[in-house]
């Protein structure tokens, strides 16, 4: 199988787990935050929403500096849902036109032209635009469950849905 095909399902289920955390997200608290130091509620969910299709971006190129980020904040949740699935979208039209020798090609990253991290594309793709993602998505688990907001099934149940039951 090729690398993208096993990328590729990883990312539709995936995606439909934090469609519905995105789909949870109360409009009237996107500006809260749970510490002085954390992103809002609308910055972290934004992040979320636009991270695997900007990060696939990245990817597609052989060096990526990294720039000084800014997050912006979700005004809507319909922003969300619509960002969400504008990057999921050039996510899969990305990876879907990489092919195995593309996949294991060495990727850059550099800091005001220093590199930062060089490693295999795949590898890049696999632990930051994968994995960087269901880390914030585990924080906006987080912020739902402070905000007294159901938290749906993630890998398994959750206090609130039992997809199992």
């Amino acid at each position: 199988m090729p690398i993208a095909d096993a990328l590729l399902m990883e990312i539709d289920q995936e995606g439909k787990t934090t469609q519905r955390l995105l789909e949870r997200i109360p409009e009237d608290k996107l500006s809260w935050k749970p510490h002085a130091k954390s992103y809002s509620l609308g910055q972290l969910s934004l992040h979320i929403a636009a991270g695997t299709g900007n990060l696939a971006k990245a990817a597609a190129q052989d060096s990526f500096e990294l720039p000084n980020f800014q997050q912006g904040e979700a005004k809507s949740r319909k922003e969300l849902l619509d960002t969400f699935s504008q990057s999921l979208a050039t996510a899969k039209q990305t990876i879907a036109s990489m092919d195995d020798a593309r996949m294991m090609g060495l990727w850059t990253m550099t800091r005001n032209g220093q590199p930062v991290m060089s490693i295999p594309r795949a590898a890049f793709i696999r632990s930051i635009m994968l994995n960087h993602v269901y880390h914030h998505r585990g924080q906006l688990s987080v912020y739902l469950r402070l905000l007294d907001v159901p938290v749906p099934s993630i890998y398994g149940p959750s206090a609130d849905e039992n997809p199992f039951a």
